[in-house]
C-alpha cells in the first residue's frame, strides 16, 4: 500500500513546476533599451481568481519591478523604446497515468491541475518588431495557487534579460 502511494507521488509531483522558455531577436542591441511602457495585457481565464483588476495590476507591478531592477525606466507617455505586452491564461488539465496493479492488471490514476500561462512580449517601438518572448507555465492543484505564484513566474521570465548572445 506504502509502495503504491509513493509511486502515485514520485508519478504526480513532477507536474507542478514551473517551465520557461525563451525567445529573443539575436539582431537587437539590448543595450540601446532604456525606457519601457507597460501596456493593460490581457487576462484569458474563465476562472475568476485569475481575471481581476488586481491581478493585472499585480502583474504589471512584478513585470515593473523586474524591468527597473535592470536599469530601464518606466514612462507613462511620449517615446518609448520598448511596449511590454502580457497575456495569462489558465486552463484546467487532467493527466491519466496507468501503471501495473500486480496480478489484477493495471490501475488508473486521474490528476486534475490547473495550467497557467504567462506570454511578456517586449517590442521594438522604432523597429515596430517583437524583440523579445518569454512563455512561463505554471502547473498548479488549482486557479487560485497560480495566482500567487504570478510575482514568482515574472521574476523567473526576466532572469535572463538582457539575453546574452
Amino acid at each position: 500500500m506504502i509502495r503504491s502511494l509513493l509511486l502515485v507521488a514520485a508519478i504526480t509531483l513532477p507536474m507542478y513546476a514551473q517551465k520557461v522558455t525563451l525567445e529573443f531577436d539575436e539582431g537587437a542591441d539590448f543595450t540601446q533599451y532604456k525606457t519601457f511602457f507597460i501596456n493593460e495585457g490581457q487576462l484569458n481565464s474563465k476562472n475568476v481568481a485569475l481575471k481581476g483588476e488586481l491581478v493585472r495590476k499585480n502583474i504589471q507591478t512584478a513585470i515593473r519591478k523586474r524591468l527597473t531592477d535592470r536599469g530601464l525606466t518606466e514612462v507613462t507617455s511620449g517615446p518609448r523604446d520598448l511596449n511590454v505586452v502580457f497575456s495569462l491564461g489558465a486552463n484546467r488539465q487532467r493527466e491519466v497515468d496507468v501503471y501495473p496493479a500486480r496480478w489484477w492488471g493495471t490501475r488508473r490514476v486521474v490528476t486534475g491541475y490547473t495550467e497557467g500561462t504567462l506570454v511578456i512580449n517586449l517590442r521594438d517601438t522604432k523597429q515596430k518588431s517583437l524583440v523579445w518572448r518569454t512563455i512561463t507555465v505554471e502547473d498548479k492543484s488549482d486557479a487560485a495557487h497560480i495566482e500567487g505564484k504570478l510575482d514568482d513566474m515574472v521574476k523567473k521570465a526576466f532572469e535572463k534579460y538582457p539575453p546574452k548572445k
